[in-house]
């Protein structure tokens, strides 16, 4: 068997400190809102640039958070995309924002740049790029169009920690950067986490009010705010895997390329690469005209799967109310149909990945 993703083979090797960590964490009598949060904000922005950084519950209310403090309410319409699942989606409504999208590159999957540029209108008051699959979009013309016209952007880094853009960090050019520490991330807890970060010290203190109820240091609601904490547990274990993630970044790397000769002169494509960008493998996707047939040769051999995604969103049931119709982004549609997620973290085996390689060239 080889599971899609199994975090077991990272703990065993970082075993020793992050059992100190949770020890640490147990014996000190504080589970929220303590030392190993204020230290691993300021170890994670440190690892991006920024001068300071926000621990959240969760990616998803990273961007609520982010949307929140940037003013977004009711009717305002933000642009993103639609390939890149629900979360972007849900936290634009949970601010009860019009979500309005754009539609991607057929190369790389990511956001077109042109066709976001054209789309910014009056009644544009936000942006949410989505670096997806691990690598970034490219953000240079994106940045200069909307700070031009005052559109804030908020990059979505929940799959794209570690990874760079023209020598910087993703997360430190738009107006907030979010990241997600859920399991699967290169950056993983043992459960749920997110983080944002800002370079407006304005916007950093909005943040840590809305993060907990609007209060500041006292117990009086200053705005309105929502309980979203990252906990001690999961920093002190973030912490720990702070420290490791180029070691497991460049394992992804390896175990991309290594896919990605394997699979060359096949029928199964690989998403391009955005140049001036690095790419740090969140998922090993690629694309193949017969999904279904592929996905039943790799169960029939035991081998674990994803689909990074299956359906726009806005072609979905929750969604439909925003107006559009099968056909309206064509390159979104058609990568929809034909993405899959191949196994990749950092404990992976070599052996593993020439096995799912076997296979996906046998399944043609």
């Amino acid at each position: 068997m080889i599971p899609y993703f199994d975090y077991r083979p990272e703990y065993r090797r970082l075993r020793t400190e992050i059992d100190a960590a949770i020890r640490r964490v147990v014996e000190s009598g504080q589970l929220v809102l303590g030392p190993e949060v204020e230290a691993f904000e300021s170890e994670c922005a440190a690892s991006l640039g920024m001068p300071g950084a926000v621990g959240v519950n969760s990616g998803t209310d990273a961007l609520i958070l982010a949307l929140r403090a940037l003013g977004i309410g009711p009717g305002d319409e933000v642009l993103t995309v639609a390939n890149a699942g629900v979360p972007p989606v849900a936290a634009i409504r949970a601010v009860c924002g019009v979500p309005r999208f754009v539609d991607v590159r057929a190369d790389t999957l990511l956001v077109d740049p042109e066709k976001l540029i054209a789309a910014l209108t009056p009644r544009t008051r936000a942006v949410v790029v989505v670096h997806l699959y691990g690598q970034p979009v490219e953000l240079d013309p994106i940045v200069e169009a909307c700070e031009s016209g005052g559109v804030p952007v908020v990059e979505d880094c929940a799959q794209a920690q570690g990874a760079t853009y023209r020598g910087r960090a993703l997360g430190s050019f738009g107006t907030i950067g979010c990241f997600s520490f859920y399991p699967t991330k290169t950056l993983g807890a043992f459960g749920d986490g997110g983080l944002c970060v800002t370079r407006d010290a304005e916007l950093e203190q909005r943040l840590r009010m809305q993060r907990m109820y609007g209060f500041r240091d006292d117990r009086h609601a200053h705005c309105e705010g929502v309980n979203s904490r990252l906990d001690e547990l999961q920093a002190a274990i973030l912490r720990v895997k702070l420290r490791h993630i180029e070691d497991s970044v460049a394992r992804r790397r390896a175990l991309a390329e290594r896919y990605s000769a394997g699979l060359a002169g096949s029928s199964f494509a690989l998403p391009g690469r955005t140049p001036g960008g690095t790419h740090v493998h969140h998922l090993a996707v690629v694309r193949t005209d017969d999904r279904p047939r592929v996905i039943e040769a790799l169960r029939a051999a035991g081998i674990g799967h994803g689909i990074h995604y299956e359906q726009p969103v806005y072609l979905m049931e929750a969604y439909r109310s925003l107006g559009y119709d099968e056909g309206d982004l064509p390159v979104t549609e058609q990568a929809c149909r034909s993405v899959l997620s191949l196994p990749i973290w950092p404990g992976m085996e070599d052996a593993q990945v020439d096995r799912v390689v076997e296979v996906l060239r046998s399944s043609r």
